[in-house]
This record gives structure tokens, C-alpha cells and sequence, in this order.
């Protein structure tokens, strides 16, 4: 998909290859499909070319294909939810339309995304996580899966966070996903926290064959509630997803984030390598993260400017 969107030369792609040698031209705008005939997540093909579209010589509009609500990878509701609100503080805006949502192990999920290039990426300051004000989300089912499954799931969620939430109204509700917007079977649940501060944390879980809606309501729950326990003002999914943004925006940094993920290191890792950033991992200073495990990811940005505005 990148070599497409670059007009670039890629050598070694294909399955059993232990090297690929990849290199990129200019940046083109412009329509472009990618379709991963499985359930491969639409999300992961996001997270790799938004950096890229960014930077083009005109707007995008980029159609992924495979699963939407898969394993291993945000869900959509994530990326439209968390991800996207966020992301956006860098500096631009993006479209998410959801054409329709595909499942493992079918896939046939689409997503039609439409982003204009930047001149530049202006940097982030997360570090204020401010008090939970509201929590929300969706748990649904689709295909031939019974719509009690969905209400139970987001019944037992409730109930999971009730437990350590007890002065807030927690609004999950469930859907039944219109059979003209999903392809195959599938369910799941996310739930959303947001905060004083407009931060904004997640928990998630996908039905599996075998397991029951209550176990699936509870760990998407329990992730949320870890995700709030740790003072930063990110989660767990979203540090790693803002570390090429950070390392490309023009100027300093800042995320507060509860421990740091090896998935978060990793991208640190590739950041400084080829872009030349600087970052900086130090526990949190501040008193009320003395008990916690907390942290703040610093970047020193080089600043990219698209040549082509």
C-alpha cells in the first residue's frame, strides 16, 4: 500500500521473504484501495499511512479493506472514537466513513477514509489527565448472532464497572448491526471514559466461539478500569500510536502514560533510528503519581515540512 502511495520500488515482499528492500518516491494524493482479502485489520493499514498522506502533494481518500472489529489490532469504534479526537490535536483532520464492518475470519470490511496534506505537525502536550466525567460505549452483535448476546455483554460491563465507578451513569448500548453494513458474524464491545480535560480511555473485547457475553462485557471492563488506574493520560493503546506523530511534529512533545508498552519502545526505537528524534522516557515527578506507575515520553520533533505546499 505504501509503495502505491509513493510510487515507490519494493523488492522482497512476499510471504516466506526475511528482507524486504523498500524505496520511496514522492508522495501522491490522490484515490487509492487496499485490501487485505482477510480479516486484516483496515486499522493497521490506517495507523501505517496516515503519516505518510499527510505529507502528499494533495488530499486522499483512501479505501481499506478486510476486517474492521478484529483481533490483534484497534477496533474501528477505537480508531473513530480514541485514536482519531486525539490524533487530531497534531493538527489536521481526517474522515472515517464506515461503508461496512467485516469480521474474522471473513473479512470483507471497508472503510472509506479522506484526509487533506499538512504543512506541518504541531506538537502535543498529554499530561494533564483531569477527573472522569462520563463513560459510554457499544456492544454489538452481527449476522446471526442473538441481540441477547449484545445486551448481556454490555449488562456485565456495567456491572464490572459499577464496582469501582459507583457516582457515575455508565451509557453502553447495544446494537444490532443493520445486515446491509456487516459482512459475516461478529461481535464485541467498547467502552469509553472520557475526562475533564478531554482525554479519553478504552477498554475492549471481541466475542470468540466458546466464550460467554458475560466474560467478554467483564474484560472489556477490566481493561478500561486498569487503564485509569495508572494516572497517565493516555492508555495503553493510544502511547504507541502517537510516537511517529510526535517524532515528526515540529517542536516538543509531551505524553503522561501508565507503564510503557514494549509495542511503545519499539516505535521509540524506529523513531529515533530513521527520523532522526529525540525522545526521553522518565518516571512522573508529579506527587499524585508518586504511588503509580507513571510516566512521561518526551520528543524533541524534527519539524517535517511538506515540500509540496
Amino acid at each position: 500500500m505504501i509503495r502505491d502511495l509513493c510510487d515507490g520500488q519494493l523488492e522482497g515482499a512476499e510471504i516466506g521473504s526475511t528482507e524486504i528492500t523498500f524505496t520511496p518516491e514522492k508522495i501522491r494524493g490522490g484515490v487509492h484501495t487496499a485490501d487485505t482479502k482477510t480479516a486484516g485489520s483496515v486499522c493497521l493499514l490506517l495507523q501505517v499511512s496516515m503519516p505518510c498522506v499527510l505529507f502528499a502533494a494533495a488530499p486522499s481518500e483512501l479505501h481499506l479493506k478486510g476486517g474492521t472489529n478484529a483481533e490483534m489490532a484497534p477496533q474501528v469504534d477505537y480508531t473513530v472514537m480514541v485514536f482519531k479526537p486525539i490524533v487530531e490535536k497534531f493538527g489536521f483532520k481526517f474522515n472515517c466513513d464506515i461503508k461496512m464492518r467485516g469480521y474474522y475470519p471473513k473479512g470483507g470490511g471497508e472503510v472509506v477514509v479522506r484526509m487533506s496534506p499538512v504543512k506541518q505537525l504541531n506538537p502535543i502536550n498529554l499530561t494533564d489527565r483531569g477527573s472522569v466525567t462520563k463513560i459510554y460505549g457499544r456492544a454489538f452483535v452481527a449476522g446471526v448472532l442473538p441481540f441477547k448476546v449484545a445486551k448481556d455483554m454490555a449488562a456485565a460491563a456495567v456491572r464490572g464497572i459499577r464496582k469501582e465507578i459507583r457516582d457515575l451513569y455508565v451509557n453502553i448500548q447495544p446494537v444490532q448491526e443493520p445486515r446491509d453494513q456487516a459482512f459475516g458474524n461478529g461481535s464485541g464491545i467498547i467502552i469509553i471514559a472520557e475526562t475533564s480535560t478531554g482525554c479519553l480511555f478504552a477498554g475492549s473485547s471481541l466475542g470468540k466461539r466458546g466464550v460467554n457475553a458475560d466474560k467478554v462485557g467483564i474484560d472489556a471492563a477490566e481493561m478500561l478500569l486498569a487503564n485509569l488506574r495508572h494516572g497517565g493520560a493516555v492508555d495503553e493503546y493510544l502511547q504507541d500510536q502517537l510516537i511517529i506523530f510526535m517524532a515528526l511534529a515540529n517542536g516538543v512533545s509531551r505524553i503522561k502514560t501508565g507503564p510503557v508498552t514494549l509495542h511503545t519502545k519499539t516505535a521509540i526505537h524506529f523513531a529515533e533510528q530513521l527520523a532522526k528524534a529525540k525522545f526521553t522516557v522518565k518516571k512522573s515527578e508529579d506527587e499524585d503519581d508518586a504511588s503509580k506507575d507513571t510516566y512521561i515520553i518526551e520528543c524533541q520533533g524534527i519539524g517535517v515540512t511538506n515540500p509540496h505546499l
